[in-house]
């Protein structure tokens, strides 16, 4: 700083320091300890500051891969809908001219067309949940709202989850976002503790000043000995009185506030365990009805089958094969249904074990 300014009779101070041409002050803390826990602090809060900033990226990651699968689901089932509309068509046309030459009962013709429309408003529905999930997945990704990010018509590669529901409990403990930065709010207000407790002791700063005097201050008039250039180095020390309440019931406070994060850490830790167990049931739920799905499937395949063979050799109608093309479209997306729910599953398993951001980096 500066002092540059006109004395007129004594040179008085300016903010503690005498008027110069230039002034230098320097304090060094050498032992201060609740500004070492207070820095300590600053740089424990910014830690946790980045962590929410991590559980921030995985939770727009998980959100990107739901709508994906949704996206999807909704292109792979609405495929078979409109399949199924195509055949509802040519058995309702069927149906309409058995009615006519008197072989069917106009209750079938109802009935026919009763089933093509709930399968053209099926097909509508998935056209619209398709829209919707391209146009969010195209928002998530940041693209405009006019655009549409559409899925890979083929099968994604198979997820790795964790091998055992103890490794991925495991895992899960270990990277937790939330848990490290409870953990992380807990050592700053541990610290915060020790620098509260640590204001009873003495403090020792190490000061230095510089200052360059000029005459024009009146210094050789009213001083023996004028000196341009001076400097002083030191030690200061403070000794604290004894504190009063205030200071304890900072402490309280903070005693308070420390034991309600290691609730809240506890609870969080439990909630992590329930919810990943509930994840790994979900998989072996969504597994096993694939795998009843897939072999109903295979029945609707193999009846299917047999009825075009059937018609080749005049045993068989034309409707009578458009319904088992139905009845296997209804398989097909039964078991669609199935591996939409093992994919989404597994993916909430991987989001809470941690793995979701390396799982999506090795699908790239």
């Amino acid at each position: 700083g500066s002092g540059l300014a006109y004395s007129n009779g004594f040179p008085m101070s300016i903010e503690g320091s005498a008027p110069s041409i230039v002034q230098a002050n320097v304090v060094q803390d050498v032992f201060n300890r609740p500004q070492s826990y207070a820095v300590a602090q600053a740089k424990e809060d910014a830690r946790g500051a980045s962590l929410s900033a991590e559980a921030k990226r995985d939770e727009v990651a998980f959100g990107a891969a739901s709508l994906y699968l949704d996206a999807a689901r909704a292109a792979r089932i609405g495929a078979l809908a409109r399949k199924d509309a195509v055949s509802l068509q040519q058995v309702l046309e069927i149906v309409r001219a058995q009615v006519i030459e008197g072989r069917a009962l106009p209750l079938a013709g109802k009935q026919a067309a009763y089933n093509l429309a709930r399968a053209s408003a099926l097909a509508g529905n998935l056209e619209d949940d398709l829209a919707a999930a391209e146009t969010s997945l195209a928002v998530t990704l940041g693209f405009p709202a006019e655009d549409r990010v559409r899925p890979l018509e083929e099968d994604p590669p198979a997820l790795g989850p964790p091998p055992s529901e103890e490794i991925a409990l495991r895992d899960a403990l270990e990277s937790s976002k939330d848990l490290r930065k409870l953990q992380s709010e807990m050592v700053s207000k541990q610290l915060e503790m020790r620098g509260q407790k640590a204001a009873r002791l003495p403090r020792a700063d190490l000061v230095a000043q510089y200052g360059m005097l000029a005459r024009f201050n009146n210094y050789d008039q009213f001083f023996q000995r004028f000196q341009r250039n001076n400097a002083q180095v030191g030690v200061s020390f403070l000794w604290p009185l004894p504190l009063g309440p205030g200071v304890n019931a900072q402490e309280a406070r903070t005693a308070a506030d420390l034991s309600r994060l290691k609730i809240d850490y506890n609870n969080r830790r439990n909630r992590i365990q329930s919810d990943l167990q509930a994840s790994y049931r979900e998989v072996k739920r969504a597994e096993t009805a694939a795998e009843v799905a897939r072999l109903d499937l295979d029945v609707a395949r193999e009846q299917l089958s047999v009825n075009l063979a059937q018609m080749e050799e005049g045993r068989a109608t034309l409707r009578q094969v458009e319904e088992a093309r139905i009845v296997e479209n209804g398989k097909w997306i039964a078991f669609y249904e199935a591996k939409y729910n093992i994919e989404r599953s597994q993916w909430n398993v991987l989001r809470l074990s941690g793995g979701l951001t390396a799982a999506i980096e090795a699908l790239r």
